[in-house]
Formats: structure tokens, sequence, C-alpha cells
């Protein structure tokens, strides 16, 4: 496949690591107004460094924008007279609806619109996508693309920001539990770098174990508990913490602010 990304910023270059690991293009384009931190990517076979969007789009068939949301509109009106029917576009712009971008680019044109998290690049990314009803036909396309990077789920737009906010931010929401684990692990003694591992395995465990058993976590919870025992003590004390209400009202906080970003 010829790809460009358009915005090989964090997630860009994160999408990039995921596609040539996992030989999904032929040639792939990185474009960054400042292309000084991409220097390392030169040094690809088959992979094009540029400044300039118009060259990137020229000679690609699947547009990935990966910009920040106000950074759109300038690249919109820079490439919307070099795209035709035969790109795909797919935007990873947080909050950014098909409708905003079919008001620059046109309506008749194949658009994705996605959400990967930076997991990609390891090719373990949680996306979703959705498209404009011009661009059903090449959903197929993008979800052969992402289920090679993670897994693809396809949703409807509405949902899109209440999944940016479980899959992308989440992240970094597990993210912090884990630190919170292995922080808790030196407390009780073990060394730093003992704790987090064991605690990057232990999460790695609780997933596999749900995943392998498609099972539901109280199920799994139900096998470590035993009548007055040490899991139950904990599980009861973290409750009075407030572990499981903090968690939902973070997501919720990040679903307002999102909603607020699209809003824009």
């Amino acid at each position: 496949m010829k790809i460009a990304i358009i915005g090989a910023g964090n997630l860009g270059k994160c999408i990039a690591k995921g596609l040539i690991i996992n030989n999904t293009i032929t040639t792939l384009y990185l474009t960054k107004i400042n292309t000084n931190s991409l220097e390392e990517w030169k040094e690809l076979n088959n992979i094009k460094v540029t400044s300039n969007n118009i060259e990137a789009v020229k000679n690609s068939e699947i547009i990935i924008i990966s910009v920040q949301p106000n950074q759109f509109e300038k690249i919109g009106v820079e490439i919307k007279d070099y795209v035709n029917e035969r790109h795909t576009i797919i935007s990873t712009i947080t909050g950014l609806s098909i409708k905003r971008i079919e008001k620059l680019l046109g309506s008749k044109v194949n658009i994705i619109r996605s959400m990967p998290n930076t997991a990609i690049s390891v090719g373990k990314s949680v996306t979703c996508l959705c498209s404009n009803e011009y661009g059903k036909q090449k959903l197929v396309v993008a979800e052969a693309i992402f289920n090679n990077l993670g897994n693809a789920f396809l949703i409807e737009e509405k949902n899109m920001q209440a999944a940016t906010v479980i899959c992308a931010s989440g992240i970094a929401f597990w993210m912090r539990l884990i630190r919170a684990t292995a922080q808790g692990g030196i407390q009780l003694g073990f060394e730093s770098k003992a704790a987090l591992e064991m605690s990057i395995y232990t999460a790695l465990g609780a997933v596999t174990l749900l995943s392998n058993n498609d099972s539901h976590p109280e199920q799994e919870i139900d096998k470590v508990t035993t009548p007055n025992g040490c899991t139950i003590e904990g599980l009861i004390e973290m409750e009075k913490q407030g572990l499981s209400s903090s968690l939902i009202s973070g997501l919720a906080a990040s679903f307002e602010k999102i909603n607020k970003i699209s809003n824009k």
C-alpha cells in the first residue's frame, strides 16, 4: 500500500512503526513542518520524509491525517485540490467530525474517522472506525490495516468521543494504575525495578485470563478471593477509598472535555 501520514508526531510515528513492522506498506510518506525529529526515518527503505504535504498526497493512496484539531483546516485547504476518488482519507484527529472533514475535502471523498492508541507501535492498538457514506466501501481496507496493528472495531460516529476516552486516553489511565501498583510494591519492600516488572506482568496475566477465558472480571476475581482472606480485604479497602468511582469519574471528565473540543 502507498500510505502517507500527514503529521508524524507521537501518534503518527507510532502508526508508522506498526505499519513497517507488519509489512503493510510499499511506500510510506511521513510529513511534518520541521522534519528534524524524523532524521532516523530517512535511512529506512521505502520511507519518504518531507514537509511537503502535497507531494505526499500525490504519491499515496491512503492518507492518514494525524495532527492537532486546530491544524486541520490549514492542511485541508492545502491538499483539497489534490484529493480525489482514488484516495482514502483516514483521520485520527481527536473530536474532528466527518462533517467538518467533508466541508473542506468534499462529500464524494472516501473519509474514515479512526481513533487508534499508541499501542499501535507494538501491534496492540484498539482502533475504532466509522466513515462517511462514500467511504463505506473502504472500511474493509481500513479494518484490514488496523486489525494488522491490533484490534479494529466498527462503531457509529456518535460513539467516537466515548471510544477515544476508553481506548486512546485509556492507555494513560492503565499506565497510572500499573504505576500505582508498582509504588505499592515499593512500600511493601520491593526494589522499584522488581515492583514495576511484577506489576506489568500481573496486569498482562489478568488481561490474558479475560481474553482466553472469555470471562467477566468478577468471575476471575471470585477465583482469587477466599472467605476472610487478604484479597477481599484489599478490594474492600480500595472501594472504600473510591477506586471504581474515581475511575468512572475520570472517564466522565475526559468525555466532557472531548465533547467541548469537538464542539469548537
